[in-house]
């Protein structure tokens, strides 16, 4: 592997900072998944009866002492007595969405020499753990603000960057499972997707606890790999009043062949080459002895345009994502049946996205949305000439942007001069900063200001 040489060094403490919190996560992981909140509060009752109740005259106490120690011992030998053999398969579905709870079933078969009794089926979310130089020169939003203790040994950018990475909560059945032996059984197992992207679930277990709750064997079920594409969170949306609606045209060009979607029939005319083997009237031909076909009106669709800019700057991830998820709204509420939509925007090279009828469904566009990754470096330009290469196309052009800028401005400005009806989304995090920044860099269209934490309540006075 290639070494990049023009990357600074990272300093030794924080490689040792780095090592000490990547073996203490791993060991919490172990812990949590074996030993119950029941357990650990049964473990501090018999450390505090063992202080308070050193005097063995005391026999309230040393009672309390005696029992919880002995409950402890006989849970931890019977959870680890507990053996199961298990072979799975998971039904995923198509997609799931952030933050919409997303149920599947799973197939799970017993071959082992004993039937399992009382267990829970867990999938378990992939290693969060950040690599060492997202953790050395990544910085935590108000770090700045706190202690000295704190920005030195960075603890809590280690917990916000193991944040950030959490793909989804949950992961566990719904129910105890009892598997004999030979037999198959199903169970519904849910989760909640933190992130969109794509999920990949590799390591599925089954948890075999105590008679008493208190600890569990954790043991790994052989099951193949499986992923599944997570959409990006979307908000609810008025109803929008977009420039342009379809229609009927008799002759011009024949947007209908490449749409899918035919108006009134008109009549019977000769075949021309390229006519759709539908159109065929069959009776006509056998009473003729040639080619007939019925034609009908063109239909026109308007077309809309939804540009994405992806460039942020580091630690500005949130805003990101809700810029994603905006995109994502207007995707998901513009009525691709009876319109275009073209989704725009950079990543190494200008990519478009098209979806309506006869085309691309979507659902589509949210896939590939999910799939959109920031950038660091702008490419307004790239972007500005690409949608000009539309503008006598379409009837209007969203454009949603990461925060506000005098290149943003003057992007806008550029496509206002061409005559294209737009309107802007702009995410920010200081909705007043942000405003201020607008007046200085004014855009010539509609301008709506997101902040998040409050997107969906704005985004409903559109």
């Amino acid at each position: 592997m290639a070494v990049d040489r023009s990357a600074p060094p990272i300093p030794l403490f924080y490689r040792w900072l780095y090592r000490n919190y990547r073996r203490g996560s791993r060991l919490s992981d172990y812990l949590t998944s074996r030993v119950t909140r029941s357990a650990w509060l049964l473990m501090s009752v018999l450390v505090m009866s063992a202080v308070l109740g050193a005097d063995m005259m005391r026999s309230t106490l040393y009672q309390i002492f005696v029992f919880s120690g002995v409950l402890l011992s006989v849970a931890l030998v019977w959870a680890w007595m507990r053996r199961a053999k298990l072979e799975a398969r998971r039904h995923l579905p198509q997609y799931a969405t952030v933050g919409e709870e997303c149920r599947y079933m799973v197939a799970v078969g017993n071959v082992g020499r004993r039937a399992m009794r009382g267990g829970w089926m867990w999938d378990r979310p992939p290693d969060s753990r950040p690599d060492l130089r997202s953790f050395a020169f990544s910085r935590e939003p108000g770090e700045d603000q706190r202690n000295f203790f704190d920005r030195r040994f960075v603890y809590y950018r280690w917990r916000w960057l193991m944040d950030l990475r959490v793909l989804f909560t949950g992961g566990r059945s719904d129910r105890l499972l009892d598997v004999r032996l030979g037999e198959s059984v199903r169970v519904r197992i849910g989760f909640v997707p933190k992130r969109r992207g794509v999920v990949r679930f590799h390591d599925l277990r089954v948890l075999l606890p105590d008679p008493f709750g208190l600890f569990q064997r954790c043991r790994k079920v052989k099951a193949p790999a499986d992923q599944l594409v997570v959409l990006p969170k979307r908000y609810r949306l008025p109803p929008l009043d977009l420039p342009g609606e379809s229609f009927f045209q008799p002759g011009g060009e024949a947007v209908t062949n490449t749409i899918g979607l035919s108006g009134e029939f008109l009549g019977l005319r000769d075949y021309r080459s390229g006519d759709a083997l539908r159109h065929i009237h069959w009776k006509g031909w056998a009473r003729t002895g040639r080619p007939i076909v019925k034609e009908f009106e063109d239909t026109y669709f308007p077309r809309y345009g939804l540009v994405l800019d992806n460039c942020v700057e580091a630690g500005d991830e949130e805003v990101f994502e809700e810029t994603v998820s905006v995109a994502a709204s207007f995707a998901a509420a513009i009525d691709t049946k009876r319109s275009l939509l073209d989704l725009m925007f950079i990543k190494d090279e200008a990519i478009v996205m098209t979806a309506g009828q006869g085309l691309a469904k979507a659902e589509k566009m949210l896939e590939v949305l999910a799939g959109v990754e920031a950038e660091r470096e702008e490419h307004l330009e790239s972007l500005r000439d690409l949608v000009c290469g539309y503008r006598d196309e379409l009837s209007a052009c969203i454009c949603v942007f990461p925060g506000w800028s005098p290149s943003r401005a003057e992007f806008v400005q550029h496509l206002g001069k061409s005559g294209l009806n737009m309107i802007c989304m702009i995410v920010c995090r200081d909705r007043q900063g942000t405003g201020e920044r607008l007046e200085r860099d004014p855009a010539p269209c509609r301008c709506l200001v997101l902040e998040v934490g409050s997107i969906g309540k704005q985004l409903m006075s559109l």
